[in-house]
């Protein structure tokens, strides 16, 4: 099966990642048994940020066996996430 990892790369002062934080948290919560869930503070980890090419909060990236897989800028619903989870799933 394949290891899957979705990132949120977010800022405590983006309003726009006040909206996504609980869409991704809800996620996290519902498909911990599929997907390892890991949300990064672009100001605290930057070099990450900067080494994932991160230019806008939020963003979202679905790794899948360590290659990324798809890539969300700006505020993206729970719908496409779960489909873009599945469609890696297989």
């Amino acid at each position: 099966m394949a290891k899957l990892v979705l990132m949120d790369f977010y800022a405590d002062w983006c309003g726009p990642c006040r909206t996504q934080g609980p869409i991704f948290e809800d996620l996290a919560r519902d498909l911990s048994d599929k997907v390892e869930f890991k949300k990064i503070n672009v100001d605290k980890e930057g070099d990450l940020a900067a080494e994932k090419g991160i230019m806008v909060v939020p963003t979202i990236i679905l790794e899948k066996d360590g290659a990324e897989a798809q890539r969300w800028m700006g505020v993206t619903s729970r719908e496409e996430l779960i489909e873009a989870i599945d469609k890696a799933s297989v």
